[in-house]
């Protein structure tokens, strides 16, 4: 039986041990370095790619039962003036819905899974890992206390699979020299809030331009059902004033004045910002980083997945559904291949060049160029929004970002599952 370490417990970590299980490889461990396993954080989004991997796990309704079935996206200028309006997950012609969630209730859903489908024993926290390696034996990774630093001596597998984040122990041992994440010289504010429904209750709006950018959306089925909404929303403000970058912490917090001064204006017919703010009871920050492509992560019997493999910026909701993507075919590979080391191969060769392509179009703004156009062309605002941007200009921009992210509509729905035995269910429609 083929024996699997997996070094972090999130989103990309928690998604592999269930993607394994699901392809029969059920001798895996899970070792997480924080001391539980806690439902913290803010929102994210899983877009129809992911939700498809995550129905096809059998998770489709807890994860309805938790968030909010994303109805459609809207693009305004910092006037408030709309600029782009396309619907969202199944009213865009996807088989499955895009998602948006609060991070903690995901890892949540995906930690019971592991639980119940494994064993509650496979998940060790406070396990922090701080080398990996393979001999002739196979792999292996030292682990010690996270809050002591006692050793907890040497874990020995067949695969070792570093999904331990942007400042990931795994990556360093093959890239030692690769120094810390970039920064684009933007700050992220991160807070959430609850408040009325607005724009319908189910609507995912971005306004602003790359400087200056807000991003909300309501994140809960259970607020939605009491009638308010419980909202998560995103500042994005580049620092132009010689601050230096804040630390690489999603825990450190933020003052309510660093935030509201630059969001000021803020005050639209259908959202007040700086209310909206002044509402959460936790402010966060953390500087809008990523990392260049790597040239592998084909290392024999180690590799790794999600942020550890391919850390992106927060632009079109895409860094939780590339984790579950990776974790979704490095789990199929490895029932399928003839050997682990086949395995790896095969699986860096589909998921790191797509990833890669992800990571440099995040970098161009995404989807989210066509402000940076309305801002550049009409800073004032405008009257005729075509007089500044043509419909065509709108639809490349979306197009483009979707055929590169994995996400067009046709060719998902189309493409096979990825399950070793696909079910009915794995293809709704």
């Amino acid at each position: 039986m083929v024996k699997i370490a997996i070094v972090g417990g999130g989103i990309g970590g928690m998604t592999l041990a269930l993607a394994l299980a699901d392809a029969g490889l059920r001798d895996v461990d899970v070792y997480e370095s924080a001391p539980a396993i806690r439902e913290l954080g803010v929102g994210i989004n899983v877009a129809p790619h992911g939700m498809r991997e995550l129905a096809e796990l059998g998770l489709l309704d807890a994860v309805l039962a938790e968030g909010i079935q994303t109805a459609d996206l809207t693009f305004y200028s910092r006037h408030g003036q709309r600029i782009w309006h396309e619907p969202m997950g199944l009213a865009a012609g996807y088989r499955w819905p895009q998602i948006s969630i609060h991070r903690g209730r995901l890892l949540g859903i995906l930690h019971r899974a592991v639980a119940e489908r494994l064993s509650p024993n496979r998940v060790h926290t406070g396990h922090h890992t701080v080398g990996v390696g393979q001999d002739s034996r196979g792999a292996w990774c030292e682990l010690v206390d996270r809050t002591s630093g006692a050793s907890l001596g040497r874990v020995e597998a067949d695969l070792v699979v570093g999904c331990d984040g942007v400042h990931s122990q795994v990556r360093r041992a093959f890239y030692p020299d690769e120094g810390p994440p970039l920064w684009n010289g933007r700050t992220l504010f991160r807070g959430v809030t609850v408040g009325a429904p607005f724009l319908g209750g189910r609507s995912f709006v971005n306004i602003g331009h790359s400087n200056l950018r807000l991003v909300v959306y309501p994140i809960s089925r259970s607020h939605e059902e009491r009638g308010e909404a419980l909202i998560n929303w995103v500042g994005y403000v580049a620092t132009d004033d010689g601050r230096p970058m804040p630390p690489q912490d999603w825990t450190y917090t933020a003052r309510l004045e660093d935030v509201l001064g630059p969001f000021a204006s803020f005050r639209f017919d259908f959202l007040d910002v700086p209310a909206l703010m002044k509402g959460a009871e936790v402010l966060y920050q953390y500087p809008m980083v990523d990392r260049d492509p790597l040239p592998t992560w084909d290392f024999g019997r180690n590799t790794l997945l999600g942020d550890a493999a391919h850390p992106m910026y927060p632009v079109g909701g895409n860094g939780a559904s590339q984790a579950i993507l990776d974790a979704r075919v490095l789990a199929r590979e490895l029932a399928l291949q003839p050997s682990i080391e086949a395995a790896v191969t095969a699986y860096d060769g589909q998921r790191r060049p797509a990833t890669s392509i992800v990571v440099r179009a995040n970098r161009q703004e995404g989807p989210d160029l066509c402000q940076n156009l309305v801002e550049e062309r009409a800073p004032d605002g405008f009257t005729n929004l075509d007089d500044v941007v043509s419909r065509q200009e709108f639809e490349e921009i979306a197009s483009r970002y979707k055929h590169g992210a994995g996400l067009d509509p046709s060719v998902l729905n189309d493409r096979p599952s990825l399950s070793i035995h696909p079910r009915a269910t794995d293809h709704p429609g």
